[in-house]
Formats: C-alpha cells, structure tokens, sequence
C-alpha cells in the first residue's frame, strides 16, 4: 500500500508537471525552433511517456494484486489517499492523454503555419523587390519637365510614351494588390517579422500612391501642354496662311509703287492716277489685316507668357516675321506719298503735252487742207485751157507769191513740232496730219508749183519753137486730159496707147494680150477698127521716146515734146545718119578723129562719149558705130 501510494504521488506529481507543458502554446517565431518542439514532443513520447505508462500499468497491478489479497485475507479493501485512486489517476491521466493530443495538433498547426508564413514572407520579398526595381527612377521620371521646351509632335510623342507607362503602371495595379494581401495574411498569421512586412507593405503602397497621383500629375501636365501647342500650333497655321498672301500683296504694292511708268496720253496718266487711287482705297483694309496677322503672334506671345511655355524654335510654317511685316508696311506708306508726287508731276506734264497737241493740232488742220486745197488748185490751172499759156503762168506765180506768204504758219508750225518732239509727244488724237506730212505736202505743193510754172514754160517756149498754134495747143492739152481720168497729170502706157489712136495713130489689134487702164472691150474694138496700122515695136519706140527714163507714165511736157515733133519738120534719124556718113567719108562707120575735126569739140566727145564701138566686117580699131547713135538719138533704140 505504502508501494502504491509513492507510486501514485510520482505519477500524479509527473502528470501535474508535464500537463502545463503540453498544454503551452507559446508560438515559436522560427520554424526551426517548431522543429526542437515537435523534437522535444516526440523525445516525450519516445523516451518520457513510455515508462509513465508502464507505472500507470503498474500501479493498476498492485492496486489489483492488493485488493485481491486484502479480501482473500478477509481484511478490509485497501482505500489510497484522497485523490489517488486508480480512477483518479485513470482521470488525470486521460487529461494527460488529451492534452497530449491537443499539443501535438498545436505543434503540427504551428509547424505548417510557419511553413506558410515563410512561404508568404518569401514571396512577399520577392514581389516587394520586384516592384521597388520596377518602380525605382519612376518618379523622377513622372516629375521630368521634359515637354516643356519641345515642340508639337514631340509632345504628342511623349504623350503616347505616358500612355504606355499608365498601361505598364495599370499591369502592376495586380502585383501592388498581391503584396498588400500577402502583408495582410502574414499580419493574420501573426508573422513574427510583421512590423517590417508591413513597413515596407506601407512605403511599396505609399510609393504607389504618389506613383499615381504623379502619373495623372504629368497627364494633365502634357494634355495640357498639348492643346496649348495645338493651340499655338493653329495660331501659328493661321499666321502663315494670312501672312503669306498679304506678304506677296505688299512686295506686289511695293514693286508698282516702285514701278516706273510711261504714258503719253491724259487718258493714260489718268488711268494711272484712278488706279492709285484705288489702291489707297485698299490701305484701311489691308492696314487691319495686318493687325490681325499681328494679333494673332500677339496672341501666341499671350499665350506663352502667361502660361510659361517654353517654345522649341520659331513658326515651323513659316519664315515671315513680324518684323518683316511691319517693316515692309512702313516702306508700302513711304512709297504711297511719292508715287502721288510722281503721278501729279506727270499728270502735268501730260496737261502740258495735251496742250501742245492741241495748239499743234489746230494748225495743221488748217495748213494740211489749206496745202491740199492748193495742190487740186495748182493740177486744175495746169489742165484747165482757160486763156492763152501766159495767163495761165501769171496765174501759177500768183499762187506761188501766195504759197510763199503763207511760210511763217509753216515755221510757226514747226516750232510747235519742236516742242512737241522736246516734250517727247509721239501721237495726237486731234488731228490726222504729223509734221513730216505737213513737210512732205509743203515740198510736194513748192514742187508742183515750180514743176507746174517751169512746164508751162516749156510750152510756151516749145509753142514758139515749133510755131504751134494755140488752136493745136488746146487740141493737144484736150486730147491729154481726156485720157488722164485719173487727173494724175501724167497718162500711163495704155491711156497714152489710146491717145495716139484718137489722134490717128494705130498700134496693131493686139490689143487682147495687153493690160492698162483701158479695159473697155467696145474701146478696144473701137480702136481696132482704125485704119492705121502702127506696130507694137514702133510704139515701143515711141514710148523710149516719151518716157525715157522707163517709169511707165507720160508727162504733159513729154507728150507736148512728141506732138510738136510729130507735127513740124524736123530732122529724123535718117538724116542725121546721112549727115555722119557724109563726115566720115562713105563710110559705115567713123573714128574720133574725124570727129574731133568736123564737129565743135564739145559736140565731137558728146558723140565720142556716147557712139559704141562699131562690129561690123569692115570694122578698123577705134571705129564708132554713128547708126546705131542716130538711132538711139531719136529714141528708135538703146543709147
């Protein structure tokens, strides 16, 4: 009993002691020393618990054998201390026994909970690295005030490099989320490292924060520096598009301002002035386009100041300044005062010039009829047959007094003519007669008068050379002025052809292979029904003989010339061959000696000058041909 009682004690005593043990559930901050106390438990069971169980077995043997010899000895049932009975010790050992369960499921929870939390804590780290590398440099990069001094397209470009920064921040939204949820499990495991789990936890999520108000922080900052580059840019588009044109209208201005101008006529300068005068009309208008050009880099400068951007280069549209406008536009007012000082001058001059025209002008409106008048006076003096020819020659030199009386208008006209040529005057829309006209019809009307007089003369020296009647005379002028219809004064081949005829001359009906002005087929028959029967070479002949300078027309003077010949006795070609023939001895030819000796001398070299050389069988060297001279003489051949 003694036995049972010690033992009792000591398995009570080792249960009361290793009880408190197993049931401490003191968590350990290491798995390592989870370890050591499910070493610890297992040591228990393997080396402490097994003899413990052998007492408790024990001790319920002798409890056994002891009660079975007391009532076999018929003694009294042995009764232990209070506390100690086999189901005492049953009892305290099945708390032993639970408790014992309840520490070993602690430990394993324990073991796996710090499994897990080193688990969480490592991957905590790694996610926690990841990011803070990640994320380093990222602020100083949100807080760059790179797009300050860019342009347009840079900033656009920099805008879409944030973009991809806020879809590469919105990715790491997730991994930002998993740390705070791992910090968040590892404070409920009661991780024991968990102030520094979340300290860190804390500065990731802070830092993510600022991460993002610096990200919408510099969105706004390049949105908004965007649209006032946009801005500017459309300013500077619009500056370009106005300043261009209105630029090309000043140099345009300044060019005809500038531009030297020559008119010659009232019209003209005051077209010019009209014109101007236009233009300055345009000024007010073009005055306040350049202010809003002006206005609108004013408005970029605004723009600029008041928010303070600061511009990358110049207007990329344009090279134009505004210096350049406003310097272009002082020289377009500088020129616009001397270009009305220009105009005005020469608004002068032209009045001057019109004025020369005019006084030019009624002049020779009375002087080009007055010239013409006489000319049509002198022509009908000179075929009119009114009164004997020395009535007509009185008359002609009193149309010359008068012709030459009316010099001075000439030279007063002249002197006009001068100044018009000074003032460089090169039309006049007041008359129709220049100057040179003027001069052309003065030389022709003192010609014709001198050529009408000296004629005259000639017929009347003709008249009493030949001895011609003024009846013949009259018939002679009649015949010519009928055929002169022209009243040209002069009759061309045909018209003198048919003059001959209506005085009995007949040139052969080969009239039809002929042109002239005698057309007329009843004229033609009429002529062919002649009876004289004149070869075209003979009046080819008569022809060289009346127009020896092959010019086409017959003068009165020349035609006079042929008549008288025609109608008094004069030697022919025939006899003054004979005549040669008689000096040179019988001869058909003769020498200058001969010539020379018989002859005056100016006769003998006039006919030396003249005689071809002779070609004929009996020719002898210097021998001169007087036939062919005769000939020539009285126009029946070449001289």
């Amino acid at each position: 009993m003694e036995d049972y009682e010690k033992l009792a004690s000591d398995l009570l005593e080792w249960i009361r002691h290793t009880i408190p043990w197993l049931e401490n559930r003191s968590p350990e901050n290491t798995m390592q020393a989870m370890q050591q106390k499910l070493e610890d438990f297992r040591d228990y069971r393997r080396l402490h618990k097994p003899p413990k169980v052998q007492e408790k077995c024990q001790l319920e043997i002798n409890f056994n054998t002891l009660q079975t010899k007391l009532r076999l000895s018929n003694r009294p049932a042995f009764m232990p201390s209070e506390g100690k009975m086999v189901s005492d010790i049953n009892n305290a050992w099945g708390s032993l026994e639970q408790a014992e369960k309840g520490y070993e499921e602690w430990l394993l929870n324990e073991i796996r909970r710090l499994e897990r939390l080193d688990h969480l804590a490592e991957k905590f780290r790694q996610k926690a690295a990841i990011h803070e590398a990640w994320s380093n440099g990222k602020e100083d990069m949100l807080m760059a005030k790179d797009f300050e001094t860019v342009t347009l397209s840079e900033v656009k470009a920099i805008l879409k490099k944030h973009e991809a920064f806020e879809s590469d921040l919105a990715a790491h939204q997730d991994r930002v989320e998993q740390i705070a949820a791992i910090a968040q499990e590892l404070n409920e495991l009661d991780y024991w490292d968990s102030p520094s789990v979340n300290e860190r936890c804390q500065k990731i999520c802070d830092q993510w924060d600022n991460l993002g108000g610096l990200t919408q922080k510099r969105r706004d900052a390049l949105e908004r520096t965007e649209k006032l580059l946009e801005t500017i840019d459309q300013l500077y588009l619009e500056y370009a598009k106005r300043a261009a044109p209105f630029n090309n209208w000043m140099e345009g201005a300044m060019e005809d301002l500038q531009d030297t101008f020559i008119v010659h006529t009232i019209e003209e300068i005051q077209g010019l002035i009209t014109a101007h005068e236009q233009f300055k009309a345009t000024l007010p208008e073009a005055d306040r386009e350049r202010q809003a050009i002006l206005g609108i880099h004013n408005e970029v400068s605004k723009i600029v100041q008041t928010y303070h951007v600061n511009m990358a280069g110049s207007n990329p549209y344009t090279t134009i300044a505004p210096q350049d406008i406003n310097s272009k536009w002082e020289k377009v007012r500088h020129l616009v005062p001397q270009r009305d000082h220009a105009l005005i001058e020469e608004n002068a001059r032209q009045q001057s010039n019109e004025r020369l025209r005019k006084q030019f002008a009624t002049q020779a409106n009375v002087i080009g009829p007055w010239i013409q008048t006489k000319m049509e006076e002198i022509g009908r003096i000179s075929i009119e047959m009114h009164g004997t020819l020395e009535d007509q020659l009185n008359h002609l030199r009193q149309y010359e007094r008068s012709i030459v009386n009316y010099k001075p208008k000439i030279d007063q006209l002249e002197g006009d003519h001068q100044l018009i040529q000074e003032a460089l005057i090169f039309d006049n829309k007041h008359t129709n007669y220049t100057m040179e006209h003027i001069r052309v019809g003065w030389e022709q009307l003192l010609t014709t008068i001198a050529r009408t007089i000296n004629e005259i003369e000639n017929q009347v020296l003709t008249r009493d050379a030949k001895g011609i009647s003024q009846d013949q005379m009259n018939e002679f002028r009649a015949s010519f002025n009928h055929f002169d219809r022209d009243h040209a004064g002069s009759l061309g081949a045909e018209e003198f052809k048919a003059c001959l005829i209506s005085l009995g001359y007949d040139i052969g009906n080969d009239a039809q292979k002929r042109t002239g002005m005698m057309d007329s087929d009843d004229f033609k028959a009429c002529l062919i029904s002649m009876g004289y029967n004149l070869s075209e070479a003979e009046f080819g002949r008569i022809m060289n003989i009346v127009d020896p300078n092959n010019m086409g027309v017959v003068t009165f003077q020349a035609f006079l010339d042929f008549m008288s010949r025609e109608t008094t006795d004069t030697d022919t070609a025939d006899q003054v061959m004979a005549s040669f023939k008689v000096l040179a001895g019988d001869k058909n030819y003769i020498t200058a000696e001969e010539l020379r000796r018989e002859l005056p001398p100016d006769q003998a070299e006039y006919c030396i000058a003249r005689m071809a050389p002779y070609t004929g069988p009996d020719a002898v060297p210097g021998s001169l041909d007087y036939m062919s001279f005769s000939t020539a003489l009285y126009g029946e051949s070449d001289l």
